[in-house]
């Protein structure tokens, strides 16, 4: 008689040890990484945006006279330069942080550096480097100090002594009364620019379709030598439709209010720079909704949400 065997059960190989840590290694190494991701938001944020500089903006931090970084101040004497009359850098003194955005300041007619200068340090203070420049004389007209505007920032990304701490892509311009209407003709001319603030901005031109900058108009209600609505208020209405564009009156102001020290003035024009040269959108919660009106502000207007 014939003896049939079952079949015996085949087993599969058991994996060896060392394989079995390694995968067992391997699943805890992405588990861990997978919590790290989603407890770390503030780092998803920093990769998502390398400009971002300083803590996240409160109301109080954007009003208050200085930010959280030391700073500096060097002195360009006119004689070091050509194209314009020289001024004060304002900068943190802190590198770790790596490059910033910059921007240059004009005075206005018959008005020297020092009718801007509380700008430097209060803007410096947040994350910028500011140049506050003198011109090259103080009767030049906004075309001309458009032109110095841009020669200071060229100066101060290829020359200066704090050119390494500056981010020469991401710049913007300011000024006020003849000054203003320079940092209109500064945009106009450097389509690159990625903020202008006309303070009180005079200016022959009242319209400025070809401007692809982003723009923060600021007037003044009690304004007699560049009044609103023959400066300020044109300036804007006649920027592009398309634009990232605003227009804050201030109330109870002169022409010369942005020549002291202005908790409103600086808030609004801290919270334009970080938004459009840094790109930091956490200060968009300060420009969009639009700004109500106040004790301080007359009337504000703007492009909401802002697309760039």
């Amino acid at each position: 008689m014939q003896q049939h065997r079952l079949p015996s059960r085949q087993h599969p190989p058991r994996p060896s040890r060392s394989r079995t840590l390694t995968g067992l290694l391997a699943s805890a190494a992405a588990i861990a990484g997978l919590l790290l991701t989603a407890l770390a938001p503030g780092a998803q944020a920093v990769a998502a945006n390398p400009y971002e500089r300083g803590p996240a903006p409160t109301n109080a931090s954007i009003e208050a006279s200085r930010g959280s970084y030391a700073t500096s101040q060097t002195s360009v004497s006119s004689l070091a330069v050509s194209g314009f009359g020289g001024g004060t850098i304002y900068y943190p003194t802190s590198t770790a942080d790596g490059t910033f955005g910059a921007v240059v300041i004009s005075p206005g007619f018959t008005a020297y550096q020092s009718s801007i200068a509380w700008l430097g340090p209060r803007l410096a203070s947040q994350g910028f480097v500011v140049f506050t420049i003198d011109t090259n004389t103080t009767l030049d007209q906004p075309d001309s100090r458009g032109r110095q505007l841009l020669s200071a920032l060229d100066y101060l990304t290829q020359r200066s002594s704090v050119r390494t701490r500056v981010d020469a892509s991401r710049l913007g311009v300011m000024g006020h009364s003849m000054g203003g209407g320079g940092s209109l003709e500064a945009a106009k001319s450097r389509t690159s620019l990625k903020a202008a603030i006309p303070l009180t901005g005079w200016n022959t031109d009242k319209t400025w379709p070809e401007l692809r900058t982003p723009t923060l108009v600021v007037g003044a209600d009690g304004d007699t030598v560049a009044p609103v609505g023959t400066h300020s208020e044109p300036f804007y209405e006649s920027l592009p439709g398309s634009l990232d564009k605003a227009y804050l009156e201030l109330r109870g102001a002169s022409h010369f209010t942005p020549n002291s020290s202005n908790t409103t003035i600086a808030k609004y024009s801290l919270s334009w720079l970080k938004r459009f040269i840094d790109n930091d959108t956490r200060y968009e919660q300060f420009l969009c909704p639009i700004p109500r009106p106040s004790l301080t502000i007359a009337e504000y207007r703007g492009t909401c949400p802002h697309t760039s």
